[in-house]
C-alpha cells in the first residue's frame, strides 16, 4: 500500500532515500501517482537548490563529466542529486542506458542520490516529468540538482527552461564547430565546454565557438558564455568547470529569478492545457475525436474546422 502523499513528503523532507525515489516514481506514473499532491506538499520547501543542466551532442562524454563534477562538489561539503535522462526502452519502457551503473562510485555516499530517467517519447532532451522530478530532490536539502540530458540537436533545448545554468558540452572532431554555429546550441549555454581536451583539434574546436560567441549579441546581465577545456576522464578542467558555475550564480541572481519566472509560466501554461484536454475528452463522446478524423481523411472538414467544432 503506498504511502498517503503528506506522510511521504515529510519523510522526503527528511531525506529519506527510499521515500525520495517513490516520491519520483509517483511523479513519473502520471495516470496512477499522486504526483499533484506530492507536489504541493513539498512546494513550500523548494527553491533553495541550485539546478544546473548538463547538455550537448551525443558521445561527448557528459556522463563522466556529471561523475566528476558530483566529486568535485562534495569536495565542498555539498549535497549533490543527478537526474539522468536517458532514451526509453521500446520493451520496457524504462532508461534505456542507466547512468546510475556509470556514476556507481557514489552508491555509498549518502550525499550523492542519481536517478535514470526515461523520455518516454518527450522531445527536447528531458523527460516530461524532470522539472517536478528537481522539485522533490530540492525539498529532500540537496544543494545542487545536475540534470543530464540525452544528446540533443539545436533545436532540443529545453534544459535551459528547467536550469538555472545550462552546460553545453562539446567534442572535437564530431562536426561541433559546425554545431556550435547553430543558434539554437549558442542561445542556451552560459558556460561551453570542450571535452576531451586530449584530442586533436581542440584548439579548433575552442576558436570556433568564441568566434561564434563574438556574433551573439550581449547576454542579460552582461555574462559572456566561457570556454573551459577538460578531460572528463582524469578530472582535469572539472573543479575549475564548478568555480565557473559558482561565479555564475553568484553574479546572475537577477537572470536567475527571470530564468524561474519565465519556468513557471511555461509549466502553468503546459499544465493548463493538459487539464484543459482532460476535460475535452471527458465531456465529448469516446468515438468524437476518431470521427473527426474519419471526416479529414474524407475531406469533409478540414483539420482546423474539426478541432473548432470539438471545442464548440
Amino acid at each position: 500500500m503506498a504511502a498517503p502523499p503528506d506522510a511521504l513528503a515529510e519523510r522526503v523532507r527528511a531525506g529519506d532515500a527510499r521515500a525520495i525515489a517513490r516520491a519520483i516514481s509517483a511523479i513519473e506514473d502520471a495516470e496512477h501517482g499522486d504526483g499533484a499532491a506530492l507536489v504541493g506538499a513539498l512546494f513550500p520547501q523548494t527553491g533553495r537548490a541550485y539546478l544546473v543542466g548538463v547538455t550537448g551532442v551525443p558521445g561527448g562524454g557528459k556522463s563522466t563529466l556529471v561523475d566528476q563534477l558530483i566529486a568535485t562538489i562534495r569536495s565542498a561539503g555539498l549535497k549533490v542529486a543527478v537526474l539522468a535522462v536517458d532514451p526509453t526502452s521500446p520493451f520496457s519502457g524504462g532508461a534505456v542506458l542507466g547512468d546510475r551503473v556509470r556514476m556507481n562510485r557514489h552508491a555509498a555516499d549518502a550525499g550523492v542520490f542519481v536517478r535514470s530517467m526515461a523520455t518516454r517519447g518527450h522531445l527536447g532532451g528531458l523527460s516530461r516529468t524532470t522539472g517536478d522530478a528537481a522539485l522533490v530532490l530540492d525539498a529532500a536539502g540537496f544543494d545542487v540538482v545536475l540534470i543530464e540530458t540525452v544528446g540533443v540537436g539545436q533545436d532540443e533545448v529545453e534544459v535551459a527552461q528547467t536550469a538555472d545554468a545550462t552546460v553545453v558540452v562539446m567534442v572535437p572532431g564530431t562536426g561541433d564547430d559546425v554545431q556550435a554555429m547553430k543558434a539554437g546550441i549558442m542561445e542556451i549555454a552560459d558556460v561551453f565546454v570542450a571535452n576531451k581536451a586530449d584530442r586533436e583539434g581542440i584548439d579548433r574546436l575552442v576558436q570556433s565557438i568564441e568566434a561564434a560567441l563574438s556574433l551573439q549579441p550581449p547576454s542579460d546581465g552582461g555574462w559572456t558564455p566561457p570556454v573551459l577545456k577538460t578531460e572528463a576522464t582524469t578530472g582535469q578542467g572539472v573543479p575549475e568547470l564548478w568555480e565557473t558555475l559558482c561565479r555564475f550564480r553568484d553574479r546572475s541572481e537577477a537572470l536567475r529569478a527571470a530564468r524561474r519566472h519565465a519556468r513557471a509560466l511555461a509549466r502553468i501554461r503546459a499544465l493548463a492545457g493538459e487539464l484543459l484536454f482532460a476535460r475535452l475528452e471527458q465531456a465529448l463522446p469516446p468515438d468524437a475525436f476518431a470521427r473527426a478524423a474519419a471526416d479529414v481523411v474524407a475531406r469533409k472538414r478540414d483539420p482546423y474546422r474539426a478541432a473548432q467544432d470539438l471545442l464548440a
